[in-house]
């Protein structure tokens, strides 16, 4: 119980030390920090969750139960490498004068990643089909 409490105290002045330096110039950064955190709580449950459901959905509908779990798992990959590089996907973030910043190929690196995905997902299907096969003979 004393560790717990201990460790509590320590991220409770953690979040206060960060709300002191948020708050060095003024209201305007936790302003922004504020509206960061709802839109990330809105954008998953508007966008983000009901996507997964209904992936989720069609893949039970679609999918052989066999397949499901190897699509899942690349979904699951896929999406966080996708909501982790949104601000490169969209090019959020760049600036003129500094050419060090957004400057690789992202879109096409994503789209390698996904095809990447896609390749990964039917050879391991295709490894599994095949070693179903070799037990039923």
């Amino acid at each position: 119980m004393t560790g717990r409490l201990a460790l509590g105290a320590v991220g409770v002045a953690a979040a206060v030390w960060g709300v002191v330096m948020l708050s060095d110039d003024g209201t305007s950064r936790l302003v922004n920090v504020a509206v960061w955190l709802v839109g990330g709580v809105v954008l998953h449950d508007a966008v983000l969750a009901p996507t997964v459901v209904l992936l989720g959905v069609a893949a039970a509908h679609w999918l052989p139960r066999s397949r499901r779990s190897l699509v899942a798992v690349a979904f699951l990959i896929w999406g966080t490498v996708t909501v982790g590089a949104a601000n490169v996907l969209l090019d959020v973030g760049g600036k003129p004068d500094n050419d060090s910043l957004m400057n690789r190929p992202y879109v096409v690196s994503w789209l390698v990643l996904t095809g990447v995905l896609v390749v990964m997902v039917l050879v391991a299907s295709a490894v599994a089909a095949r070693r179903r096969t070799g037990r039923n003979a």
